[in-house]
């Protein structure tokens, strides 16, 4: 009976054959990460995609390292703060063992922390403690130019006032997780990466390093640009200030295994899974979807579980699809510009998006420029409108954008949200940022990358 409870439960894990990449996802993809190293000075960027719970495509691009040259899929990257559903996971897997409550005080464990009779394990892990963020710059500061252990993080930032009453906010906090990561050692009775080598790991399959031994002429080096300046190597920081919150170096094949791991809810107990996915509830009753090391909400119109990290020199972004059964691993090191998170989206757009994407994609930003300066100097070209929109545009409404809106200079515009069809037109919105105020513009236009403006109206 017990072999063939196995058996059933083995076929109602089993995914589907997965689809590799067709040769036109494949040169889609390949263009995507050229052009955004090409605008962005990203150096390197490794991706691993993930369809119907396999692994269907791994790859690197660009230069790994002055030294090392081009970048290669196995090589491991540091992923910074995708660590922290690690040791959440360990968390749960010890809860699972009797061995630690979510719900214990942080007092029973560790004394002298700021509220730690009142902070909870789970508050911790989801930034609801109120213990205050050692880490919020987007740079190494000078204190990291020197190795640090826990105890000191926690001396420096966790015996701190509060910055609220644990439960009542969420604010993201490194600290809370420096503590959770004491407090999983004290409970497992080993060093908190070698207690998730042993229990996460190795069942896996996962090669993973502790990131401190990745900052050596031997791994990817990371990369930093100030403005749009010379790209740099970064001077690494000292040891141990990733510890429990970002402290794993990986490649984005091994990040897949743990994503497909969780789509199928195996390795670890599925209550375990759910657990971590579940959105933690502030006193209030609200919650921004972040869980137990993982936010989980809808993004570009798909439930995601998702976490991205920020490195000295990496930026990383880490998505997966429960009801795509699929995942996207983007790996970069460089720790400037947004590259992890359009190549992430611009992925998507390729591999998981319905065939509506071809009709609605491109933002036209250019465009829309054309189309802006032209209303606001007096020089509209109505041969790029539809007819309705010739209609609307009359002498009053033409009189009064150019009037209201000369005056405010140029503005940046940034399209805000994913295009989307209705009433056979695409509708597109934007962001308009002058240096004294933001507007907004919502569009409709025909189909294609020339279709005529069925809509251009600009409000508060």
């Amino acid at each position: 009976m017990i072999r063939l409870l196995a058996a059933s439960l083995a076929l109602v894990a089993a995914p589907l054959a997965a689809q590799p990449l067709s040769p036109a996802e494949t040169a889609a993809v390949d263009r995507l990460v050229a052009d955004t190293l090409k605008d962005t000075g990203v150096p390197a960027v490794s991706i691993a995609i993930v369809r119907d719970n396999r692994l269907v495509y791994a790859k690197a691009y660009g230069k790994a390292s002055d030294t090392l040259g081009d970048a290669r899929p196995e090589q491991p990257y540091q992923i910074a703060s995708i660590s922290k559903q690690f040791t959440a996971m360990a968390a749960l897997l010890l809860e699972d063992e009797g061995k630690l409550s979510l719900d214990d005080k942080v007092a029973k464990w560790l004394p002298g922390i700021t509220g730690g009779d009142r902070i909870t394990i789970r508050q911790l892990l989801s930034h609801t403690a109120g213990l205050q963020d050692y880490w919020p710059q987007d740079y190494s500061f000078a204190a990291m130019e020197r190795p640090a252990q826990p105890q000191e993080i926690i001396e420096r930032w966790a015996k701190k006032p509060l910055d609220y009453e644990p439960g009542t906010r969420w604010q993201y906090s490194n600290t809370g997780y420096v503590v959770a990561g004491q407090i999983i050692e004290k409970a497992a009775g080993e060093p908190l990466l070698a207690f998730i080598q042993r229990r996460i790991f190795q069942p896996l399959g996962m090669n993973v390093r502790n990131q401190d031994d990745n900052m050596t002429a031997t791994y990817p080096q990371g990369y930093e640009r100030a403005a749009l300046g010379q790209v740099r190597p970064v001077a690494w920081p000292g040891r141990g200030w990733m510890y429990a919150t970002g402290m794993l170096a990986m490649s984005a094949s091994d990040l897949a295994k743990w994503n497909i791991a969780r789509l199928t809810r195996t390795g670890m107990p599925a209550e375990d899974w759910a657990t971590q996915e579940t959105p933690v509830l502030r006193t209030d009753g609200a919650s921004n979807g972040y869980g137990l090391g993982v936010s989980n909400h809808w993004v570009r119109e798909r439930r995601t579980i998702d976490h991205g990290g920020a490195a000295v020199g990496f930026l990383t972004k880490n998505a997966v699809y429960p009801d795509s059964r699929a995942a996207i691993t983007v790996l970069t090191n460089a720790d400037f510009s947004g590259a992890s998170g359009s190549l992430l989206a611009g992925i998507e757009k390729i591999v998981l998006s319905t065939p509506d994407a071809a009709v609605v994609a491109g933002d036209r930003i250019a465009d829309i420029r054309a189309l802006y300066s032209g209303l606001v100097s007096g020089r509209l070209d109505r041969a790029r409108l539809t007819d309705n929109l010739n209609y609307y545009f009359n002498a009053n409404r033409t009189a009064d954008y150019r009037s209201s809106l000369a005056p405010l200079g140029t503005p940046e515009i940034t399209a805000t949200g994913a295009p989307s069809l209705r009433g056979g037109f695409v509708n597109r919105s934007y962001r308009l940022k002058y240096a004294t105020r933001e507007l907004t513009l919502s569009t409709y236009a025909e189909p294609g990358e020339n279709g005529r403006w069925e809509q251009f109206m600009i409000t508060p």
